[in-house]
């Protein structure tokens, strides 16, 4: 069989994993190096801005990502979707699935809430409150007790995906993290023939 000198252009890219991993920063560092927009799920799935508290109906977040999505040829999409519109993920060239150790994860994010409550100006006993249920929630997320997005959900959803899905795993730093989904792309773009 003579395999096509053509292949597909990596453009659109998915960037997901357990809260606390780095999904939204290597968003940001992607979109940077490859001069693309970048869409983030929290902007879609809250109707307001951190402390998020009020969730966007389905239908609406889903669509209003499509067309932003769908407003482009390429781009850089972080968050978690599982649960989406299917159509979605039909977008996608690439999923990148992050995963760092629960401990390194939940310590970003205690420390993550601990700089957004110095900017907020919320009251601390709320803050406190509000913090802690969000992170035993974050720290649920292999045993999927909590709700939401979890572990297993997150394979069975990356299980069903058309596109390729590149693993990473471990708390590396952004850089090395660049280099791995271009390198990826770069390979993955080359002409088989």
């Amino acid at each position: 069989m003579e395999r096509s000198a053509s292949v597909k252009r990596i453009q659109r890219i998915h960037v997901t994993g357990p809260s606390g991993a780095g999904t939204t920063t290597l968003g940001w560092a992607l979109a940077r190096a490859f001069g693309v927009p970048r869409f983030d799920s929290d902007f879609y799935f809250w109707t307001d801005s951190w402390p998020y508290r009020v969730k966007r109906a389905p239908r609406e977040r889903d669509a209003m990502l499509l067309a932003d999505l769908s407003a482009h040829d390429a781009w850089i999409e972080s968050g978690s979707l599982d649960g989406w519109s299917e159509a979605i993920p039909a977008l996608f060239d690439l999923v990148v699935y992050l995963y760092v150790p629960p401990a390194v994860r939940v310590e970003r994010l205690r420390v993550r809430e601990q700089a957004r409550f110095a900017v907020a100006g919320t009251d601390r006993a709320k803050f406190e409150r509000e913090s802690a249920e969000f992170l035993d929630w974050a720290r649920s997320y292999e045993a999927g007790d909590k709700g939401g997005r979890s572990q297993a959900r997150h394979e069975t959803w990356l299980a069903g995906l058309s596109c390729p899905v590149l693993r990473l795993e471990g708390a590396h730093s952004t850089d090395e993290r660049v280099a791995r989904v271009t390198a990826f792309c770069a390979d993955a773009c080359r002409p088989l023939g």
